[in-house]
């Protein structure tokens, strides 16, 4: 074994991707010393996306005063890695900054337009935004207004609109937007399809989890219908039927209206920004992972993901995962060469997560024993 790839997702509530990396990679090491192993932590564009870009690519984390869900200044930061810029959303608008009162009507993203504007002003020719863990519903309007988009009421005067607000708005003007954005590419992370509005929409399916009663749900949904109107009227984009502008709090649909970035599944925008590809050759096998491999799991989830982009390269792909469900044998026919549970003995997941170190090093490294009998 010359060279292996670990590119695992983390499994939820339990490791993070660069735990199983090292984890992964000392059992490797210890089979293998002279083994190289490459690791690519993969995150999902939430909390912990810079963490794993940077421990992936290298890099540094840049730290910003911002303005906060709230509305006042809080300590947030973005990756930078070369000219690429990567945001996690939930640094500057994150539901676990809003404390044990959280306001789905009132939350803003404004402080994630200024991250983008600090990134861009450092010299950032691409910045990559992580949709994931948000506090707000205002669909980007926020970060939008904080990079000049102006949102006029019905008086003509600008203002910036929270989702409890967005049925404020009787006019658009994106003129303003600032010219520091005007050469930068920008890719969104997001990894569900809800669509803006509707029953599988933002406010309906994450307002809740947001402080939104019922009442509120209504509200906020009511509300992004209305700015779906506006922008297809004052910007030319459809964003109401758009598969992902739920995402955020509508901030996926906000990302492509405001920004005109392209929504793109996490582990796509990993893959092509880590080089994977080229990383490929020479390859013996790769390494991957999430918490639950299942029927769900063909859809852009990074084990599917990876494996799909590996069988172009005749590179087999081997599957250690927290738990296997019905339907994860459709992951075969994707490129999944096998798939291993780390759960030995077979006990609920409020166990396992407080074993699951120790089962992932048993795992692979009985793994690593059948592999190499069958090699000898």
């Amino acid at each position: 074994m010359k060279k292996v790839i670990l590119i695992p997702d983390s499994f939820k509530g339990t490791m993070s991707s660069a735990e199983i990396c090292e984890i992964m990679g000392a059992c490797i090491h210890a089979r293998w010393p002279e083994a190289l192993t490459v690791k690519i932590p993969v995150a999902d564009g939430g909390e912990g996306s810079v963490d794993a870009f940077l421990g992936a690519m290298g890099g540094e984390k840049v730290p910003c005063r911002v303005t906060g869900p709230r509305g006042t200044l809080c300590d947030a930061f973005y990756g930078r890695i070369g000219g690429i810029a990567v945001i996690e959303m939930a640094a500057a608008a994150g539901l676990p900054m809003m404390g044990e009162e959280l306001d789905a009507a009132g939350a803003t993203t404004f402080g994630v337009g200024e991250l983008m504007l600090a990134a861009a002003r450092a010299g950032a020719k691409k910045i990559i935004m992580g949709l994931g863990g948000s506090a707000t519903n205002d669909g980007g309007c926020g970060a939008a207004a904080a990079c000049g988009v102006r949102f006029l009421d019905e008086a003509g005067t600008a203002f910036v609109p929270t989702g409890g607000s967005l049925s404020r708005i009787r006019r658009i003007d994106a003129s303003g937007l600032s010219p520091l954005l005007g050469g930068v590419e920008i890719v969104t992370m997001c990894d569900i399809d809800n669509p803006l509005c509707g029953p599988q929409g933002a406010a309906a399916v994450f307002g809740p989890q947001k402080g939104a009663d019922p009442a509120q749900v209504t509200l906020l949904d009511r509300g992004l219908a209305h700015l779906a109107g506006l922008v297809k009227r004052d910007l030319g984009a459809d964003i109401l039927q758009l598969p992902g502008a739920g995402a955020a709090g509508g901030m996926g649909g906000g990302m492509v209206a405001f920004f005109g970035s392209a929504l793109q599944m996490g582990i796509e925008t990993v893959l092509e920004t880590v080089g994977f590809e080229a990383a490929l050759e020479g390859t013996d096998a790769v390494f991957t992972g999430e918490g639950r491999i299942d029927g769900q799991s063909l859809r852009g989830k990074v084990v599917v993901g990876v494996a799909r982009a590996a069988r172009k390269k005749g590179v087999p792909v081997i599957a250690v995962v927290g738990d296997i469900a019905d339907g994860a044998e459709a992951a075969y026919a994707e490129g999944v060469s096998a798939i291993f549970s780390i759960n030995r003995v077979a006990v609920p997941y409020s166990e396992a997560k407080k074993r699951a170190k120790s089962d992932l090093r048993l795992t692979m490294d009985n793994l690593l024993r059948f592999m190499e009998l069958w090699k000898a």
